[in-house]
């Protein structure tokens, strides 16, 4: 009768265990998926698809003699952000997933640029992009729209955005360069908005 209880026993605990491991794992399962699936559950999904060297070459060619400050729109796992940041850029990435952006923060104090890079865990249509002068976007088409009004609206003539994959559509690229998934548009906002700086002509005053 001892032994029966005892090996009861045993069996209750094991049971306990087995139950509070599965339970432990899809809790786990949980936290790591969810930042992953809810953005498509979003009415614009904006999915994680890494850039390849060739996009980031084309991005960086597209910001050649170009200064000031950069952000990247759905900044993935940081890697626009941090080859702009080797180029001296102060670079801001948004990104939706925090995993992707604790990620982020460990490649660009990795590669030594974390002092001139930065980070943020939010949605893009709740934050102002005025105060940058170089915008990178990777988007998909059903956002397209949407964001070239908001962005449009938010940052001063000055500024230059740069498109990848999918371009904006009503705006006129100023310079295209690579080709397929690797296309990259450069939109100048003075000419997309139409607000160059036009020299005045003085009229001389005529003596009467």
């Amino acid at each position: 009768l001892q032994a029966d209880c005892e090996s009861g026993s045993r069996r209750r605990i094991w049971g306990l265990l087995a139950t509070a491991g599965v339970g432990g794992t899809l809790v786990a399962l949980y936290a790591v998926v969810t930042p992953f699936v809810a953005p498509a559950l979003r009415k614009v999904c904006l999915p994680f698809v890494p850039a390849t060297s060739t996009q980031i070459q084309n991005v960086l060619k597209m910001l050649e003699n170009r200064s000031g400050s950069l952000v990247d729109i759905g900044s993935g796992d940081g890697r626009i952000v941090i080859a702009t940041a080797k180029k001296g850029f102060k670079a801001v990435g948004y990104e939706l997933n925090p995993w992707l952006v604790w990620y982020s923060r460990y490649r660009a104090w990795r590669d030594g640029v974390h002092q001139n890079t930065r980070f943020y865990i939010s949605d893009l249509w709740k934050v102002s992009f005025s105060r940058y002068t170089n915008v990178v976007v990777f988007g998909v088409p059903q956002m397209m729209p949407q964001l070239e009004k908001k962005l449009e609206e938010e940052l001063e003539c000055n500024a230059r955005i740069i498109a990848c994959r999918f371009p904006f559509p009503c705006w006129i690229p100023d310079h295209t360069t690579g080709e397929g998934i690797d296309t990259v548009w450069a939109y100048d906002l003075k000419h997309s908005r139409g607000c160059e700086t036009k020299s005045l002509e003085i009229t001389p005053e005529v003596e009467s």
